[in-house]
């Protein structure tokens, strides 16, 4: 039995029950496998998240080319432009700014845009692209996030949020940080109504003038005395 392929590619090409079928199901399967890891460590958009917007992006892709080949003229990806600049709207919304002057959701904004292409993908019949682009996007989420840690350990400039007793003067802490080869700099008091009268919190970077890890002279800041609270940012 002679199994003609150029005849299924092309039928999974076309806008017909079986390829909607199968983009349908390969978008949920793409989008589950990118979000799986976000809500196994409970961030904002997860597992259902990332497979609706990936399914809801490969929807209207296939609506663009159902409206194309049956109505005739105006754009094949027209539709598909307004997903990649509309997902920013639900990517904003997962970036916040919290009291301590700290950005949260960055990387699950842009998985979630990552996503939503890979959804265009898959709408329009591009399997191939969809599968390697949704393969590369998880490594990046999974496999990378371990050397971005390991890059952190050898950065230069650390922002940290500290809170401080108000009975030890902060010059104390400014003279401290000189004695063991530390520049502080974009220093920034905030107020919050949640800290006791005798605690204050400040935001600042600070930067070792001799060759240190991260992590070496974090520590060596929460050894500082006066320090109630440490956290990088």
């Amino acid at each position: 039995m002679n199994i003609d392929y150029d005849a299924i590619v092309k039928k999974l090409h076309e806008l017909n029950w079986m390829s909607i079928t199968l983009r349908t199901l390969l978008s949920m399967l793409l989008g589950g496998f990118l979000g799986f890891d976000r809500g196994k460590k409970n961030r904002p958009a997860g597992f259902r998240t990332h497979m609706l917007v990936c399914f809801g992006s490969t929807l209207v892709m296939m609506t663009n080319q159902f409206v194309y080949e049956n109505f005739g003229g105006g754009d094949p990806v027209r539709l598909g432009a307004q997903v990649i600049s509309g997902i920013g709207f639900l990517g904003a919304g997962s970036i916040i700014m919290n009291a301590r002057n700290q950005v949260k959701g960055i990387t699950t904004a842009a998985g979630l845009w990552a996503a939503a292409c890979s959804g265009l993908a898959i709408g329009i019949g591009f399997y191939s692209g969809a599968i390697v682009s949704g393969i590369v996007i998880y490594l990046i989420v999974t496999v990378l996030s371990r050397f971005d840690t390991r890059l952190q350990d050898y950065s230069t400039l650390i922002p940290l949020y500290l809170e401080l007793d108000k009975k030890h003067p902060f010059s104390d802490f400014l003279q401290y940080a000189r004695e063991n080869n530390i520049s502080v700099s974009d220093m920034e008091v905030s107020k919050n109504k949640f800290l006791k009268k005798s605690t204050f919190n400040i935001t600042l970077v600070v930067k070792s003038d001799i060759p240190r890890l991260r992590r070496e002279v974090v520590e060596l800041v929460r050894e500082a005395k006066g320090i109630r609270f440490l956290e990088e940012l």
